[in-house]
Formats: C-alpha cells, structure tokens, sequence
C-alpha cells in the first residue's frame, strides 16, 4: 500500500547576520607601481555615530622612483620626491584607526594588502581590525552590478574624484553610511586571515 506523501514545505531562506557599528574609518591607497609597498598617496576618514568626524590626505614618497599608474591618478614622482615616506607618515595616521569597529575600503583586499606591505618594509604593526569590502556590500545588501566605485556612487548621487584618495575613501565612507540602519551583512567582511608581518 502507497503511503501519501505530504506536501514539501518551503524553508524560508534565513536572512544573513548583520554586523552594527559605531565607529569605523574608510581608506583608500593609490599605488606607484605594482609592488603593494609603492603607496603614494593615502585618504582616510573616521565615522563615529554616523557622522564624519575626520579626514585625512596625503601623498607618499614610496620606495622606487619608477612610477607605472600616473596615467590613472596623475601622480608623479615629481610630485611626491619631498613627501614624507610611509613610515614617518604613519606616526601620524596610526591614531586615527584607534577603536573602529572595522576598516572599510572599495575592494578591501587591495588597500588590506597595501598597508600591509607598507607597515611591514617600516616596521610598522598594521590595525587589528576587520576589513568591509564596499564592493561585496554594494553586491550583497543592494544587488548593485557592476560594483566599481564610480558605479555605486553613481547609484547613490555619491560625488566622486575617482582615483583621488580622498574622494574615493570619502566615497567610500558614504557607501557604509547608506547601511547604518540596518547594520551590513557578514558577508561583506574580508576572511581575517593575513600574513604575519613582522615587527
């Protein structure tokens, strides 16, 4: 004798853990050449409770005068040849990352891997903080395809300079304000592990 079957039940896709946030701070490398220890210039902006409370840019001398990406951001070494190298530069911008919740960052992975890189050949110990990719956030909580930056910004009416690292990590701070309300999801973090660097 056949058994009925009863009818499957449709399970509800859970909806993604969301991470909330008090303070964070955006950044943004442009790079000389293809080394990831060749930034030369930096922005970086601090958010606390929903408000930009900081800003900071400037330019790098970075280790090798060769320069490969002026043509995408109009530096030059010309430009950056009695700028302070990274390691004087951090001294000063070091603080600034001080109890953010995480670093946020247009594709994270690269400017992650920058100031890696450039606190390592320093000496220099990198934050020890989370990194939010705007690009996954972009993809993850609004289906925003494709996710360059000037493509996010273009959805939101976000002002943007691209390639200038203030206005991108400017840019980018806006981005993560757009999901305050409802926190961004897990996924839109970077997976934690990292070279060790030495110090």
């Amino acid at each position: 004798m056949r058994q009925s079957m009863s009818p499957r039940r449709k399970t509800r896709k859970a909806e993604p853990p969301h991470v909330h946030f008090s303070r964070f701070v955006a950044l943004d490398f442009e790079t000389a050449d293809y080394g990831r220890d060749s930034a030369c210039a930096v922005g970086v902006v601090v958010v606390e409770n929903g408000r930009i409370v900081r800003q900071f840019s400037g330019l790098i001398r970075p280790p090798r005068r060769c320069f490969r990406f002026t043509w995408l951001h109009g530096i030059g070494w010309e430009d950056v040849a009695d700028k302070p190298d990274f390691g004087e530069l951090w001294a000063e911008i070091a603080p600034l990352f001080e109890g953010a919740d995480f670093i946020a960052a247009h594709n994270a992975a690269f400017d992650r891997g920058v100031l890696d890189e450039c606190c390592n050949r320093h000496g220099r110990k990198p934050p020890d903080a989370r990194y939010l990719c705007t690009m996954r956030l972009a993809r993850n909580l609004w289906d925003i395809r494709p996710t360059r930056l000037s493509d996010v910004c273009g959805r939101f009416g976000i002002d943007l300079q691209h390639h200038d690292a203030a206005s991108d990590a400017l840019a980018c701070a806006k981005i993560v304000l757009r999901a305050e309300g409802s926190g961004v999801p897990e996924a839109a973090f970077l997976k934690t592990g990292r070279k060790r660097i030495a110090v």
